[in-house]
This record gives C-alpha cells, structure tokens and sequence, in this order.
C-alpha cells in the first residue's frame, strides 16, 4: 500500500521527509519490523518507541508514525497520539476485513472465555467457520496460534481478522476487554455481536473506579450492532436501560426455551444462556446450540477437574476477583460431603483494593485456606498476601511457596473434601520480578497427586 494513503486513513496529519513509498507491513514492535514497514513509535510503559527509531531504519523500516519530528532519515508522519493512530491505519491495510468477518465480542469481568468456547462450540456444530481469540486459545481457520494479550494491539487484531478471513472463517468469536477499549484497540472493529457477562470489582488499578470501568465496558456495547446483556447484573440492568433495543437474559435462569443448561453451576447457566442468545442473533438454529453447548466437557482452567483417581475432588480455577471466587466456591462445596480446602493468592501490579476483599470471601466459605504466591510480579509476595489476610474474618495459613501450598493443600484432603486452587488457571508461566516461570497448576496438582497414589 502507498503511504499516501495511509497518511489520508490518519487524517491532518504533517509528513517530514515526504516520498512515495511502498508499506509492506506495519509494526509497532522493533522485533516485528521488516523491510518495508511502518513503524508506530508508541510510548509505553516501560519504553518509548520513539528512542529506537534508527534501529528500526537499520532494520529496513520504510516510514515512521511519531508524536514529534525526528533525525532519522525517514518519511515521517507526525501525529497528535501514535498508539490512537494505529486502529485506523490497521483497518485500510488490512482492507476493514471485519465487514466480512462476524465478530462476536464477549465483554464482562468473569465469564468472557467460558462464553467465549461455548460460542465457538455453537458455531462449530452449526458448521460455520470460525475463528477464536482468548487469553487461552487463539484460532486462526482451524489452526492454533500462540497466545498474548486478551484483546490483542489493533494491529495484531486486524491483522488477525485479515487472516481468518483469507482462511475461510466466516465468524471470530473474541474477548473484548475494558483495557483495550481505553487503548483503542478496538477503533475499527464491526462488531455483529457483543454479550455482556457482568461487571464486578477488577482492573481498579487501571481505571481507577467502577463507574470508568463500567464506561468502558458500555463504549463496547456501543459498538455492537446486536447486545446481548444480562440483567441479572447490576451493570447489566443499566445498560439494557440504555440500549432498549438490546436481548436480554437474567443470570438466575437455568434453562432457555426448552434448551436445557446442563451445566455446573448458576454462573455457568449464564455464560450459556448469553452464548445461545448471541448465536440466535446470528441465525443459528437450537438443535446446534444444544449440540454445540452439550459438546464442551470443560473450558481449560474454569473450573477444570484433576482426577488422579483421588477420592476428593480437586477442581482448577482462574477466579481471580471477589465475585468469581465466591461463585466457584459455592460451586464446588456441591462437589462434596467433607471440607472445603482453598489455595488462592493475589496477583501483583494489579488492583490491590480487591485484595482484602478476595480475604474476606475465602474465610467465609472455606474450611481450610491456604493463602500463596500468585503472579507477583514486580512486588513483594509476603506484601500482597498481607494486604489480603487484611480481609480474612480470621487467620489464613500463609506459604508463599505455591508448589508447596498446593502439595499441603493435598496431602491434607480426606474422602469426600474438595479442593479449590484459585487464581491462575491454565496459564502455563508463574510472572515473578526476575521473569517468568513454567508453572502450571494443573500440572504440579497431577505430578502430586500421582506422587501420592490414590487415597
């Protein structure tokens, strides 16, 4: 594509060292750059892209996008923002693929993968194609991709759409996270479908505070052509006030005119119920929705059974916020007669106001807690599991050690307990300050449990 008319997709916008050249790719990443791209200098968190604006030249970028003109012997086109810049230009090179591509965007604060796998099972049996993004599984017409953001960067995500859309799959069921929509990732995006799970306290630390949060989530409603919203919430009664137009369910109900819900759990009935709802919108007959949801055993880490022929129960959960604890934990006492055992941690760099709250939630339903190391992050572990045993009703048993924690968690379970470990879920790495490593709760649960031999 000319570079012309990439700086028309941006609208005013000056251009230094003007020429006409030809955009291969575009790339806001130096490791990603190839000969002929257009590189956005974004500045993040931790780097400003504009410092490495020759080290990209060197490595055959054909043009900058810059908040400020640079020594660098490249057309340059200078914007107001560079990250807000990327949607628009992502969506005319990537030729607007949503337009063709249904996409399905699941919102909400617990719920999205589960609705998100229950959509593409639908979908499947339906025998329509298409694709998936979680913060689990990418699928691009069938095949898997390695995993990254929930919602990933505009041009990651229309890059994304493009090749589904060359690959044959007609629909892209997706994540549409609060983050991203503040970042912009989502300009661009035709969005056929949007299904609001609920809205609950996370991500404070980024937001800041429930109504800027919950603006978020509504601006992704905004865009859809169809809302599917579940009243049963709070969040989700003010937005069917908003949007009147839109299909609503109530969390409470378990069964869907005549398509029976058979699955664990009232949260679990609602995330079906909104995929069904979602999938009517776009045509799909019953008997697929029932096949489609009838034919998922299990999401991987929502409320995933490890089964080493124990006689408890050990059930692995990202529940990672107050209100998707205390879902899961109710839960799982129907799984059994004895106690009810719990690991969980908090994450670091993450809203610390949830924290004594996640406390208070697990001393009320637990029998036994034991408080851990979840993914720290840059902070200290003994900090953040102070500032959730600031919640507890009680005392929690504190090992920051999580191998540990889980091996305790085990080795004390009798016949007939269950055993909740919370928190992280099929994440495959543990994110300490050093870096990260591999550990998988799933994992260390079986290596342990065969360890132990059956009792």
């Amino acid at each position: 594509m000319n570079l012309e008319r990439l700086v028309a997709a941006l609208g005013p916008a000056e251009v230094v060292n003007a020429a006409s050249v030809e955009i291969r790719d575009l790339a806001y990443d130096t490791r990603a750059v190839t000969r002929g791209s257009l590189f956005f200098c974004v500045r993040g968190a931790h780097a400003d892209g504009h410092a490495f604006a020759r080290t990209v030249a060197a490595a055959g970028a054909a043009a900058l996008v810059v908040d400020h003109p640079l020594d660098v012997d490249l057309p340059q086109i200078v914007v107001t923002d560079v990250r807000a810049a990327m949607p628009a230009a992502a969506t005319v090179f990537f030729d607007s693929p949503t337009e063709k591509l249904a996409v399905v965007g699941v919102t909400g604060t617990n719920g999205k993968t589960t609705t998100a796998f229950l959509l593409h099972a639908i979908f499947t049996a339906a025998g329509r194609k298409a694709g998936l993004l979680t913060n689990i599984t990418r699928l691009v017409g069938g095949a898997s991709r390695a995993t990254g953001l929930n919602t990933p960067e505009a041009i990651d995500l229309q890059r994304l759409f493009r090749e589904m859309s060359d690959a044959g799959d007609e629909i892209c069921v997706m994540e549409a996270t609060s983050v991203a929509q503040t970042h912009g990732r989502l300009t661009g995006t035709r969005f056929a479908v949007v299904v609001f799970t609920n809205l609950t306290q996370d991500h404070l630390d980024f937001h800041g505070t429930m109504e800027q949060y919950f603006a978020a989530k509504r601006a992704i409603v905004a865009q859809a052509e169809v809302a599917v919203i579940n009243v049963g919430d709070p969040f989700g009664r003010r937005l069917a006030e908003e949007f009147p137009a839109a299909v609503t369910f109530d969390d409470a109900s378990t069964a869907l005119d005549g398509i029976d819900l058979k699955l664990r759990g009232r949260f679990n009935a609602a995330n079906a119920t909104g995929a069904a709802l979602a999938a009517r919108a776009l045509g799909i007959e019953d008997a697929a929705i029932r096949a489609g949801i009838e034919s998922v055993s299990g999401v991987p880490g929502r409320f995933e059974t490890i089964d080493e022929g124990q006689r408890f129960a050990v059930v692995v959960d990202y529940a990672h916020t107050p209100d998707s604890l205390e879902n899961v934990l109710r839960t799982a006492c129907e799984l059994g007669e004895g106690r009810l055992i719990v690991v969980f941690g908090a994450g670091g760099d993450r809203d610390r106001s949830k924290r004594p709250v996640m406390g208070r939630v697990v001393s009320e339903l637990a029998d036994r807690a034991i408080l851990t190391s979840d993914n720290p992050r840059s902070e200290e572990p003994a900090a953040i599991a102070a500032d959730v045993a600031d919640g507890s009703l009680g005392s929690f048993e504190i090992e920051l050690d999580r191998r540990v924690a889980i091996e305790t968690a085990l080795r004390e379970a009798a016949p007939g307990d269950v055993v909740v470990i919370a928190g992280r879920g099929a994440e495959p790495e543990q994110e300490l300050a050093s870096g990260k490593i591999p550990f998988d709760d799933r994992a260390v649960a079986r290596e342990i449990l065969r360890r132990r031999g059956v009792s």
